[in-house]
């Protein structure tokens, strides 16, 4: 099953050069917070909306393949996000293995695109090296 996390540009490519990514949502890390951060593709939106619509910065949206992570033993739970509904929490970094695609994200117009501009779909247009 697939899940998504948001992350800045930068961090992600540090993360590539490192081996692992620790950042749980902007501006927190893994070791702060305890998990990472997910979503669902019909959850995305939401998120990006609350917390990175005012964020400068470059963003992606990192397509996660949930089964590669539990296989590599990090845990990945479904809990409330405090709005009633359920996302998946990863508890461990996510490493270069875990990661299907990286798609270019942003806002136009307000509205959050991912995978190519003017999409809200998540159209695969895969960024890794």
């Amino acid at each position: 099953m697939e899940i998504l996390h948001i992350a800045h540009r930068s961090d992600w490519e540090r993360a590539e050069e490192a081996g692992s990514y620790t950042v749980s949502t902007r501006g927190l890390s893994l070791d702060s917070v305890g998990f990472i951060h997910a979503s669902g593709a019909d959850q995305v939106s939401g998120v990006a909306r609350a917390h990175y619509a005012d964020d400068p910065e470059p963003l992606v949206v990192l397509v996660l393949d949930a089964d590669r992570i539990v296989s590599s033993g990090t845990p990945v739970r479904y809990e409330d996000g405090g709005d009633g509904q359920d996302y998946p929490h990863i508890y461990g970094p996510i490493l270069p293995a875990h990661v299907v695609a990286v798609l270019s994200a942003g806002f136009a117009g307000g509205t959050f695109w991912w995978g190519s501009p003017g999409s809200a779909t998540g159209g695969r247009a895969d960024l890794r090296r």
